[in-house]
């Protein structure tokens, strides 16, 4: 079960009725107890606020860095930090300050500006961040534009040290296709499972239909969507929805939903529903076997 502060870190703020779906009245009363959440307003709750991050950098005689740099520069993050994260210079104590901060050591800390830059901040996530988590900031700059892809690969290819290599499977696994940081997560969960050729924003078109994928293997017409609720929660997005899966089904498409709460917190269930659709298990029509047995009845 998701912990309350995450669901509110992928909304921004929420009522009772939206926390009590996905967690326990229990936690809702202790978390705003703890002072994790804080009511904004009758029956509305959110996270307290959060450090400036500059002001934290500006305390500690470094720059916002990491994840706090990545939001920073407008990339998409799949969590927003707890707290501000900032890289001071080898050696340097920590100072005292009011501000809570999660701090880096580096070498190499620029003593200009106020955070690290584009490159720097990708890189930085991406050696000392869980896979998804670095790809999905990885991905987001490709998108937006803010380094090529090659850029990216060559620069990770020249770091040296811990997460190095870490960084390495990012960039080279980093696609400016995808389109949302779930999307990102979703396809992060495939690639440390061996699970292939599944790409982002596969296009399904003939005379009278067209749609996107949010990843999709076209040779065995299996796809997969990263649902978020804030884009799917209305009656019109419903309909939407109904007509084409509808549509993409009676094409030959299976397609796999999944919810935020999949993605983010039960990975084994989301890896064994691949292998299970790819493998044609029970419950799922394995559309080119029927092709092949029917060409075989015709002849």
């Amino acid at each position: 079960m998701p912990a309350v502060v995450d669901v509110l870190r992928r909304d921004g703020t929420a009522t009772f009725g939206e926390l009590r779906a996905v967690v326990s009245g229990h936690a809702i009363r202790a978390a705003l107890v703890a002072g994790t959440i804080r009511r904004v307003a009758k029956g509305v709750y959110a996270l307290p606020v959060t450090p400036d991050p500059v002001v934290a950098a500006r305390a500690q005689g470094g720059l916002v860095s990491h994840l706090s740099a990545a939001v920073l520069h407008g990339f998409d993050v799949l969590a927003l930090p707890d707290k501000p994260q900032i890289t001071v210079p080898r050696g340097q104590h920590r100072r005292l300050s009011p501000v809570n901060c999660e701090l880096h050591w580096a070498d190499d800390v620029p003593s200009e500006g106020h955070w690290t830059g584009k490159l720097r901040t990708i890189l930085d996530c991406a050696r000392t961040l869980p896979f998804a988590e670095g790809l999905t900031v990885a991905d987001s700059a490709l998108r937006l534009g803010a380094v090529d892809r090659s850029q990216l690969v060559v620069a990770a290819a020249e770091l040296r040290g811990p997460g190095s290599l870490r960084a390495r499977r990012v960039a080279a696994s980093a696609d400016g296709r995808a389109e949302s940081p779930l999307e990102s997560g979703l396809r992060a969960i495939l690639i440390e499972a061996g699970i292939t050729g599944f790409e982002p924003q596969v296009v399904v078109r003939d005379r009278t239909f067209s749609a996107r994928i949010d990843l999709g293997n076209s040779e065995l017409m299996i796809g997969a969507e990263a649902e978020s609720f804030a884009h799917h929660g209305t009656r019109g997005a419903l309909a939407r929805d109904c007509r084409r899966q509808v549509s993409l089904t009676v094409r030959g498409w299976r397609l796999l939903r999944f919810s935020w709460e999949d993605v983010m917190f039960d990975r084994d269930w989301v890896v064994a529903a691949f292998r299970d659709a790819i493998a044609g298990s029970p419950g799922h029509h394995n559309v080119r076997t029927a092709m092949a047995r029917r060409r075989g009845a015709a002849a």
